[in-house]
């Protein structure tokens, strides 16, 4: 998996700006003395190149995330697709290596499984096949270990609750994050046994097979 990559707060993008910035590395730098002087907007080109820098400053974005933030500034659909082109082919535009950053901040942070993972990938545009590229690089036994250690760290805030309710809310929090009711109760099972419960009172709750 590749590096891993920084989602601030994993909320929305920093705020768009209609002026480019100096190191604009496609070619349209800041607006010259006389055209920013005199009045003119700068040209579609310009301003689109400007919007994607802004965006792309605070944090990694998708091709369509870019091209759903130029339609709603006015910017054409051809500006924005000769734009976004040169920005994929310099590099500054990459959604597999988004993909793979975003799997990898995901679930290491929120713990996130792969079904929850690849929700939110679609959501943001990336290509399905990317998609399962980037999930397919966490494998059931890691989901697993994960689920595990999601439910020891929450084990602790359930006790004094009756066997019924803590099951019910340690197998919610998995599946809220994505993780098939199978491997959720089987995880709840095992923390639940490890820590002293009786397994054949927990038999009535969630039969092993």
């Amino acid at each position: 998996m590749s590096g891993s990559q920084a989602w601030p707060g994993d909320g929305p993008g920093p705020r768009d700006a209609s002026e480019p910035r100096a190191d604009d590395r496609t070619g349209g730098g800041a607006l010259s003395p006389s055209r920013a002087g005199d009045g003119a907007p700068p040209p579609p080109e310009e301003q689109a190149r400007a919007i994607c820098l802004r965006l792309l400053t605070g944090s990694p974005r998708t091709r369509r995330q870019l091209a759903e933030a130029l339609a709603k500034r006015g910017i054409s659909d051809e500006v924005a697709e000769e734009v976004l082109s040169r920005f994929e082919d310099v590099g500054l535009i990459d959604d597999a290596a988004f993909a793979d950053a975003w799997v990898e901040s995901r679930h290491r942070g929120r713990g996130l499984a792969r079904r929850a993972l690849a929700r939110e990938l679609r959501t943001k545009g990336v290509d399905a096949t990317l998609i399962d590229e980037a999930v397919g690089q966490l494998d059931a036994e890691q989901e697993e270990r994960t689920a595990r250690e999601l439910v020891e760290r929450k084990l602790r805030s359930t006790r004094g609750l009756d066997r019924e309710k803590r099951i019910r809310r340690l197998a919610g929090m998995l599946a809220r994050k994505g993780y098939s009711e199978g491997l959720a109760l089987r995880v709840v099972r095992r923390a639940l046994e490890e820590e002293g419960d009786d397994p054949e009172l927990l038999e009535w709750y969630l039969p092993e097979g």
